[in-house]
């Protein structure tokens, strides 16, 4: 608990001499502009893994050479260009059996990611399944990144991070159906 979150004092709902007591996800408090600043401070980080995941996947879709077996730029290329300097070389051989469906794989992958991330659908699934996207890429493209935080997928990974814990608690579609839900069954009780 922050000190900013909490009121000390005898007053009406306080326990221990604590009242108020907001953060993400709380009730109560000031509602002033470090509430606000507080409860969205993760939005920006959502949009931009968001709308760059849904990029990454709209990319290798549109791609014909990516999602090839073979060739330049091709899928299959890439697998065994890094195969041997892979963290997880059975990953790769793993993609190799098929490369063109691993591509289209990833490509779904990452969409799937990237939109619910951005409406709040299943956030912390979204964001579990970007942070393994992200964990796969780092142990096998860019595991021969040296110095290690060379490679972006690294700071991807933990970038996803604070989502996987957080979710989606703001300006989303779990919230609203959330809420949708506690609505209907308070109307089942009533």
């Amino acid at each position: 608990m922050r000190h900013a979150d909490r009121t000390v004092g005898a007053g009406s709902g306080s326990v221990g001499g604590v009242s108020g007591v907001s953060g993400i996800g709380g009730s109560g408090g000031t509602g002033g502009w470090r509430d606000s600043a507080a409860r969205y401070a993760l939005l920006p980080l959502r949009i931009f893994l968001g709308v760059t995941f849904i990029y990454a996947g709209i990319d290798k879709l549109t791609d014909s050479a990516f999602l090839a077996d073979s060739g330049t730029g091709s899928m299959g290329e890439l697998m065994r260009g890094v195969r041997d300097s892979s963290a997880v070389p059975w990953l790769i051989d793993l993609a190799l059996k098929d490369p063109t469906s691993f591509g289209y794989a990833m490509a779904f992958g990452e969409l799937a990611v990237g939109l619910g991330t951005i409406v709040g659908l299943l956030g912390r699934l979204a964001a579990f399944g970007g942070a393994l996207i992200s964990l796969s890429l780092w142990l096998t493209v860019s595991w021969q990144s040296d110095p290690y935080y060379y490679g972006n997928d690294l700071a991807y990974l933990m970038a996803w991070l604070p989502l996987v814990l957080a979710g989606t608690p703001y300006l989303s579609l779990d919230v609203a159906i959330s809420k949708r839900r506690r609505r209907q069954g308070a109307q089942l009780f009533s």
